[in-house]
């Protein structure tokens, strides 16, 4: 039985180079492959020659990254599969470490080769940019480090994902135990934030173990490739062409002056509405008049439903796009135990269809993942005519424009799963969350510049650092009693473990969604097609150049967050 939810799919064009029963986890079938395209660059005698050979070249990444892709949807669907488990560290361990020098070595061939030059401009420019990044930054003593990186980030996935705790004599995941949270009785909320927060702490030695190990190998890859330290070496390793550490602390001051306020003002507000004389960790998501947690669906399968009827109001062609990921089982959206945490949405690159994969449990924040995640589907889908794979995905800062975007624009429709007064609520919940989340994206960001700044640093060192950037962005919250949860409060942020220095760029594209959006309230036609043009630009233009499609200034500083923030307010004013 296939432990995903999906069968095979058709490839969106039938294969050229690749044979259809070429098996993708047999480095002795796949080998071959690269020897001929080695050949046949040899032989490109002119742009058309070179340009048919990038096609085959980019086949061959298509379906090898699909299938790293399906292995990775079924390990993460099924962490407590053996079989899963193993066909995954299977392709980590014996595929890629394989395939990074010969995709390097491709590459390098590309570059060099006399016909590169004279690929047409502007349609290679980015392109060939960020090979020549590749290029540089290569170093064949860093894939055996990957290789270690991948398998310790799955065993904190594992970790993360075994975590439960007894609760009312009954075992639930911590993601299941989010929705007592919103309840308004607070003895209720502090039982549940105690349970799930003490059951983190347990681990924290486990948590801290896997981290250490990352980050000594992450220097130790850096180093490598002749960087002082891994941020500089990430940044020029992410393409990060068109900002600098500098801007990202431009934006830590922009939020610590005009969000950090705001902030404050919806936790007094919050505190007085509630009758308390301190704010708590445990309440932050209930509702501040104490009305019942919102609860916008019983069943998946409703929200799905309700999803598609937003989209059928705001664009036929979204909504026909979600449609079709229903019809193909692109979709595992319901939490149970042994799954992974989060959310994410992965493109299966020869089908070039989205796949969606989250935790939903009955919660708004559900509702509001599944916009998110539809974003970055519509943005898969966006490109699934363009041949050029490494265009068919953009810069991660415009990625999260895209589902960000759809978020605030998908919230116009939130009567789908409310009654009018509720979906204003769910509306206050969403901007108050936005408000607050640009808080915690500042404080992961510049906990990470730190981290990797301050080599050799002890783990006390990390956890005053942590703490010393929670006092700046998180607000007014009394953790009284709860100091060892809040300094460790990190190790539930995944991205800091799997992802380092991807965070930043949620912070950037919710700059650029609350555009979008202001944007729409002044003209929604035109909003909407200007933001459907740039995610149909996949990855083919720099950043500046997508953002300005899209309607948006490509600008994080103090000039640009200021009127978003009072949009805010005065868009929650109106909702009271």
């Amino acid at each position: 039985m296939s432990l995903l939810p999906f069968g095979s799919l058709p490839t969106f064009k039938p294969r050229q180079f690749v044979p259809a029963q070429l098996d993708l986890g047999d480095w002795v079938q796949i080998a071959p492959f690269f020897d001929q395209l080695e050949t046949r660059i040899a032989t490109a005698k002119s742009v058309a020659d070179l340009e048919a050979w990038l096609m085959a070249w980019g086949e061959l990444s298509a379906a090898l990254d699909e299938e790293s892709s399906r292995r990775y949807i079924a390990m993460s669907c099924h962490t407590d599969n053996p079989h899963a488990e193993k066909a995954y560290l299977h392709f980590v361990e014996l595929i890629e470490p394989q395939l990074k020098p010969r995709q390097f070595q491709l590459e390098k061939l590309l570059i060099t080769h006399p016909q590169c030059a004279k690929l047409p401009s502007p349609r290679y420019d980015v392109f060939l940019r960020d090979v020549q990044n590749h290029v540089e930054l290569y170093h064949e003593e860093n894939i055996a480090l990957e290789t270690e990186e991948s398998k310790v980030g799955q065993q904190y996935q594992k970790l993360s994902g075994s975590l439960t705790v007894q609760f009312r004599s009954e075992e639930k995941t911590l993601v299941a135990m989010g929705k007592f949270l919103e309840e308004p009785y607070r003895p209720l909320r502090q039982e549940t934030w105690e349970l799930v927060a003490k059951r983190r702490v347990l681990e924290r030695e486990k948590f801290e173990d896997q981290f250490d190990q990352l980050v000594n190998l992450r220097q130790k890859m850096a180093a490598n490739a002749g960087f002082k330290n891994y941020r500089d070496y990430m940044f020029r390793r992410m393409g990060r062409f068109d900002y600098t550490p500098q801007h990202c602390f431009d934006f830590h001051d922009a939020v610590a002056t005009e969000v950090a306020p705001a902030v404050r003002e919806l936790q007094a507000q919050r505190r007085k509405q509630l009758g308390l004389d301190k704010l708590r960790p445990w309440d932050s998501a209930v509702d501040p008049l104490n009305r019942p947690a919102l609860k916008p669906f019983e069943k998946v399968e409703d929200m799905v439903a309700r999803s598609q009827k937003i989209f059928d109001k705001l664009d036929a062609e979204l909504a026909g796009g979600f449609q079709q990921m229903q019809d193909l089982k692109l979709l595992d959206l319901a939490n149970r135990k042994g799954k992974a945490p989060g959310g994410y949405q992965s493109t299966l690159n020869e089908a070039r269809l989205p796949f969606i994969f989250m935790n939903a449990v009955g919660q708004q924040r559900d509702v509001e993942t599944i916009l998110h995640e539809a974003g970055h589907a519509f943005h898969a889908l966006a490109t699934r005519n363009e041949d050029l794979l490494a265009y068919r995905s953009a810069p991660i800062e415009f990625c999260e424009v895209a589902s960000m975007s759809m978020e605030l624009l998908g919230n116009e429709f939130i009567e789908e799963f409310y009654a009018p007064a509720e979906g204003n609520r769910a509306r206050r919940t969403h901007l108050e969350g936005i408000i607050g989340v640009l808080g915690w994206i500042a404080t992961v960001d510049a906990f990470q510049h730190w981290i990797y700044t301050h080599p050799g640093h002890s783990r006390a060192e990390r956890s005053t650092a942590w703490n010393q950037l929670m006092d700046r962005f998180a607000g007014d919250v009394d953790w009284t009693g709860h100091e060892e949860v809040r300094a460790n409060l990190w190790h539930k942020q995944l991205h800091i473990f799997l992802y380092p220095f991807y965070y930043i760029e949620y912070g950037i594209a919710q700059l650029g969604a609350l555009q979008v959006w202001a944007n729409s309230k002044c003209d929604k036609v035109k909003a909407l097609r200007d933001y459907k043009t740039a995610l149909a630009l996949g990855g083919s233009r720099p950043l500046p150049e997508l953002f300005a499609a899209a309607g948006c200034p490509f600008e994080f500083s103090a000039k640009t967050i200021r009127p978003l923030v009072n949009l805010m307010r005065e868009e929650l004013a109106a909702l009271k």
